[in-house]
Order: C-alpha cells, then structure tokens, then sequence
C-alpha cells in the first residue's frame, strides 16, 4: 500500500459518514442480532475459529449484512477480497480468482471474497464464481437484501449457509446511538451532545429497524446545530423531527418487501379483516407503489375470493379503478381505499376456482366428442343427425331441464361447488336442487319405465346412463315439490324419509326443518356411503340420521335403536307400493307417527304406465299383437305390485287406520331411450322378473329375439313421450 493511498484511507476514516465511522469492528462491539451471533451460536464461533465455509447475509438495510463481513476482515487470517456487484463484472470476479489462486499456491492461504448486494450479479456473473466456490478456491460471503432463494444462483445456495438478519429493536438502536454519543474518535464523544428523550425516541420510531438510517438522523441533527452558550448541542424533538421526516420504508419493488406487503394485503382482505387490509394499503401508498398495481390486484380478489358471493363486487371495484384514473392522486386514494373496505367486508366465496378443476380435467382426461344434441345443427343436421334430441330449455317449467352437456365419460363430475355465503347462497339452493333431481334421476328410474326396469345389471354404470333420460331429472323434481308442499313441514318437525337411496328427498327436508331432524331408511350399503359423503360437508347437528334399514323392517329397527322416535312426517316416493307386503308396512308406520304426524307419498301407478308395444310400427308374422296380449298381461297377473289401482291403494289405506286424501296425476315424460335401457329390458331378472321374463310366458326366444331387433331399430337413441300416473296422498292415523 503506497503513502497515498493510506492518506486517502485516513481521510476516509475521518471524513466518512458517522454510520460508516461506527461501523462494529469485533464481534464484542457489534450491536443484535443475537440470534445468529450470539455467545455460543455457530457464526460466532465460526468466525472466532477463522473456520468460515461459504455464507450468504440476507437482510433488509442497515442490520448488518456488511458490518460482519467487516469483522470477518478484521478478524480471519485469510485473504479478503471485497467486491460490489454493483460496480464489479466478470473481469473483476477473474482477478478475485486470480489472486485466490496465488495466494493459495504461494502462501497456502486462504481467500474470502466478500459481494455486497449479491443479487445484483447477473446469472453469467454467478455462474461464473460456482465453479470456484465449489472447488474452495475461494469462500464466499455475500450480502443481500433479497431473499437468496429467488435471486441468487441455486446452486451458490446450496452450497452456503444462509442466515437471515433481522431488522433491528428499538433497544439495539438506543446502544447504537449511545456507543455514537459516546465515541470520543469515531463518534460524538469529544462533544457535548444533550439529546432530548423524546427526540431520541422520534429518531429510533422512524428509522424502522434500521442502524444506518438512525446514524445518519443523529449525525445530521448534531450538524446543523448550533452550541449554546454553554457550548452544549441541544437536539430537541423539533429538531429530531426535521432530521428524520419521513419512516425507512423497507420497499423495493421489484423485491421480496413488494410480494410480501402485497401477499399481506391480500390475505387480509380475503380474511374479511378491514383494519388489517387498511394497514398494508397505506403500506404501500406511503412508500409509492403504483396504485394501478394495487387495483390489478383487487380486480382479481373480486373474482377469484369474492365470486358470486358479490357479484357486484367486481362492477364496484372496477368502477373505483376508472375513478382513480379519473382524479389521480392523492385524492384518488379515497376510491383506493374504499375498494379495499368493499372487498375486505364483503361475503367470500371461492367457488370459480371450480374452473381449474375443470381445466385438469381437460389436460389429463382424453378428449371427448361433445355430445350428439349439442351439437351444431346448422350444417350437418339432415347428413349426420347431429343436434338431434337436444331439448329446449325454455319451453319447460322454470326454464330447465336435465339432460347431457357433459361429455359420456365427464357425466357425473362436479366442478362448481356454490358457497353458502351472500348471493350465492341462493344460487346453491337452487343448484342443489337441480342436482338432486339429476342424480335420483341417475340413481332411480322406476317413474320412468319402472315396470320394465327392475334390475340393472350393473348399478354403478347405470346411474349415469339414466343422466341422459332427458326429463327424468325435472319429472323427479315435481314429484319433490309436489311431496313436500302437501306436507306442510314446520322448522321444528322430525322428518323419516322411508327411501333415501337417492337423496330426492332427503336434502329438501335438511333446508326445510332446520331446527328437528331428518332420518333416511337406506337399505343399500352403496347409496348409504354416497349420502354419508354428501352429508359430511355440513355441520354435525345439519346432517340427515342415517338408518341402514330398508321401510318394510323400519318399524323393528327402530323397536331396537331408537324406541322414544317418533316422526312428525313420514316421506316416500314408491316405498309403500313395491314392498313385498305393503299391508305390514302401513300398520308398522303408523305405530310411529306423532298423534298428529301424516304419511304423505308419491307411489306410481303400474296400471297406468306407459305400454312399450304403443310406440313401436307395427310389424309382420302377427307378432305385434301377440307382444300387446303378452305386455298387457304383466298387468293383470297375480303379483300386487304390477295390478293395484288408485282405489286398491285407496282400500289399503283406509284398512290399516288411516283416513287419506288420494289425487291421481297423469304425467308424460320426455325419455331418451339408450342402448343401455334397451339392454335391460331385454336381459333376465333378478329379484323381479324383467320385461323379458313376462314375455317369455307367452313368446319363444326366437319371438322375443325378434321383439329386441323391431325395439332397437325403432326406438334406440329415440326421445318418446313416456306416460303415466302417480298416486300423491297425505294418511292421518284414525
């Protein structure tokens, strides 16, 4: 080192700022962070031992970061080589390397190499000290104040420590102000330098955590002060104030303080806590952020966390960015903030986030035909038949109607889940109940052809063919509202739902009596695992009492489990008229309804069904009139399930104590008539005989082979008007 430059260092000592004066030179000196260089802690013992590996200091400003690196200096017995990734390149990491390499092979010494504000190096500029550090040519100690896991090398990383410094508390600042009071070479010592207590508490508020920052604050004020008489530099608040007007903001950005206040502010407003969402507002207007940026923001809460909660929410919001591009600042803070309060109080819901199921969905599943009567008739209707079938929303009750939009091998699949919260609470009734009309269209086709449906082969597969059976799914919602508007519920009524296997009527009952209770007979394991998974969403006291029993054995059970219950109302849809001994069930039920209690149902007529023959073209060898005899004697043979009327329904009742009121409702169904439905016609029984089995009594297989061709050449993938005949009926014990 020449004379110059030790003079030109002397003078920087002297004339330096007082932060860079009081800069910590041992480890006894330095001020916090306790944590990482406590007595005891591996830093500290590392850098007493001169036994450092590669290290990375990432903190905001003024905790540190280059004090230690100083310590280090001063302190190791190593080569120290301190760069800037501000001002240095790859020709100044070259020479680094250079001279590690010398002193290495020369001397046997080791080589730190110091980079302050490391993050600023290019990634050529890491890439090109990875191998060195990685053959220890040289250690590395950087310094930044961004976190090292986005900005720096990830391989640098990997092989350095990182220890993360705090800002620092308001007792560290006073030692740092003290020690600079108190320095007679470095700091104020020689002076006489009365700092007012309030003054000093104004300068440690402000300067945020930040030693450089309160340094600096102290230094100015004792500067531009005047001694009085008594040759005392008398900093009052006032004069505090002025040195140090406005808070050290930690915000960069381009930084981690920028995500990070803004994740905060986000998060908060999501949470529905305005106090909070207030707070990181003014966080970022105080240190300039771009308020467009913060609108950008707010834009996408109010859709992706506001949602249908609010649907207004995004009109308002948006209405407050065009009134913000309008006015400017500062007063465009006023529609800032008032977005802010709009989105932090309003209702929450999350439910578009549905879409990106439905997005994985499109990215893993195979890519599916869009169903036949979606499709675009405008061109090919006639050539290939597509948007044959397709039903026209508006001209059914309520503008709906169930059938397909989804792809055959989506059918099922749910992607919108509504929340229970604002606006949307309704639109999740309203969902809800369309839905569950859907799947007990899905799960039951017995209103349908349900004389000739008895036992599908594969009931899994089946639920989602009946989706397509077009009108099935609004027929079945009727019959719910029919059921429950001649019911009468009250909030406080206890609900038996003798057939819950679908649910039609289960959920219906949960809404309409929320402060009794709703029990489900279900005599299948499988529909009782699908209810308990749709049940498991509400609150333990909400969900439906399931009971693994079928109706006709309802009235032992509960003899068994539940002896005190007694129901205000028993529901069932064909759950009297399909057991084996409906006569036993009535008198069973009636034993456990409240004295006040009614029985209301839905049982479908069998007499009154639609005949399959009737919608086929007559066809040759006299076959079709033997078809008719042999269809129409499935309804009058001695099985009671096929033969009962109104009026024997009627009897039935009045015979086992109940006084009823009975109406008769002619219903026709638009229904698709699948391949799959086809199949089960025409396939044997199990625990009922199937259409085949009735017309076996009367045609040869090579018949009935011929009946299956005539049946799907004229009626597959055909929609037919379905009739029938439902028996609606509210009993009251006598």
């Amino acid at each position: 080192m020449t004379l110059f430059e030790q003079h030109r260092q002397r003078l920087l000592a002297t004339e330096a700022p007082l932060a860079a004066r009081m800069r910590p030179r041992t480890l006894d000196d330095f001020v916090g962070q306790d944590a990482i260089i406590g007595p005891g802690r591996l830093l500290r013992r590392a850098i007493e031992a001169d036994q450092l590996s590669s290290l990375i200091f990432f903190g905001p400003p003024g905790t540190g970061k280059t004090t230690l690196a100083q310590i280090v200096a001063n302190t190791t017995r190593a080569q120290f080589i301190p760069l800037n990734a501000v001002l240095a390149g790859v020709k100044d990491i070259r020479e680094a390397i250079a001279s590690a390499q010398e002193q290495r092979g020369m001397y046997g010494q080791r080589t730190i190499l110091f980079v302050d504000e490391v993050h600023r190096f290019n990634k050529a500029q890491q890439d090109a000290l990875l191998p060195w550090v990685e053959n220890g040519t040289v250690i590395l100690i950087g310094a930044t104040t961004e976190n090292p896991y986005f900005e720096v090398n990830k391989a640098l990383v990997s092989r350095s420590r990182v220890f993360q410094l705090k800002p620092l508390t308001d007792d560290d600042l006073r030692q740092v102000v003290h020690q600079a009071l108190a320095d007679p070479d470095r700091g104020y010592g020689d002076r006489s330098v009365q700092l007012e207590p309030d003054a000093l508490e104004h300068l440690i508020n402000v300067a945020n955590g930040d030693a450089r920052a309160v340094l600096n604050a102290l230094e100015l004020g004792v500067e531009t002060t005047s001694p009085n008489d008594q040759g005392i530099l008398h900093i009052t608040l006032a004069v505090a104030e002025e040195s140090i007007q406005q808070r050290a903001v930690l915000y960069d950005k381009e930084g981690d303080a920028h995500f990070d206040i803004i994740s905060a502010f986000i998060k908060s407003v999501r949470g529905s806590d305005p106090d909070a969402a207030l707070y990181w507002l003014a966080r970022m207007v105080y240190a300039g952020e771009d308020p467009r940026f913060i609108f950008r923001r707010l834009v996408i809460l109010a859709s992706e966390d506001v949602g249908l909660a609010d649907p207004q929410a995004i009109a308002i919001v948006n209405a407050c960015a065009q009134a913000f591009d309008r006015v400017g600042m500062p007063e465009g803070r006023y529609p800032l903030a008032q977005a802010t309060l709009y989105l932090a109080t309003a209702a929450k819901s999350n439910s578009i986030m549905g879409f990106f199921d439905a997005l994985a969905a499109v990215e893993q599943e195979r890519e599916a035909e869009v169903p036949n009567p979606l499709r675009d008739d405008s061109r090919d209707k006639h050539s290939f038949g597509h948007g044959a079938g397709y039903l026209y929303p508006h001209a059914y009750r309520d503008h709906w109607v169930a059938q397909q939009y989804l792809p055959s091998s989506l059918q099922g699949q749910v992607f919108y889940q509504p929340s229970d919260q604002g606006y949307e609470h309704q639109i999740q009734q309203q969902v809800a109940r369309q839905r569950e009309a859907q799947l007990a269209a899905l799960v039951d086709s017995s209103d349908a052809p349900e004389v000739l449906t008895f036992s599908p082969a594969d009931v899994s597969t089946d639920r989602w063919v009946q989706r397509s059976l077009s009108q099935q799914g609004q027929h079945l919602a009727q019959v719910r509202d029919r059921l429950f508007e001649l019911a009468c519920l009250q909030r406080h009524h206890v609900v038996i739902d003798l057939n819950g296997g679908s649910g039609l009527l289960t959920w219906e009952a949960v809404r309409q009596v929320p402060e009794g209770g709703v029990y489900v007979c279900v005599a299948q394991a499988t529909d009782q695992q699908a209810l308990e998974e749709q049940a498991a969403a509400l609150p333990d006291l909400r969900r439906p009492m399931i009971l693994p029993v079928a109706a006709t054995n309802l009235g032992n059970w509960l003899a068994e489990h539940q002896p005190d219950l007694r129901g205000d109302r028993f529901l069932g849809r064909n759950a009297l008229m399909t057991a084996a001994d409906p006569e036993q069930v009535l008198r069973s039920l009636r034993d456990w309804l409240r004295p006040d209690g009614q029985l209301v149902f839905a049982e479908s007529i069998p007499q009154q069904t639609q005949r399959l023959y009737a919608l086929l073209d007559r066809f040759p060898d006299n076959l079709y009139s033997q078809v008719s005899i042999a269809e129409e004697a499935m309804y009058q043979s001695e099985d009671p399930r096929l033969t009962w009327t109104a009026d024997t329904l009627r009897s039935l009742l009045q015979s086992t104590g109940y006084d009823a009121e009975l109406t008769v409702t002619v219903t026709q169904t638009p229904l698709r008539i699948t391949p799959a439905l086809i199949q089960r016609w025409f396939s044997p029984g199990r625990d009922r005989p199937s259409y085949q089995d009735h017309l076996q009594r009367h045609l040869s297989p090579d018949q009935i082979a011929m009946v299956k061709t005539q049946v799907q050449r004229q009626l597959a993938n055909r929609v037919v008007d379905w009739q029938g005949a439902i028996a609606y009926g509210v009993a009251t014990p006598m």
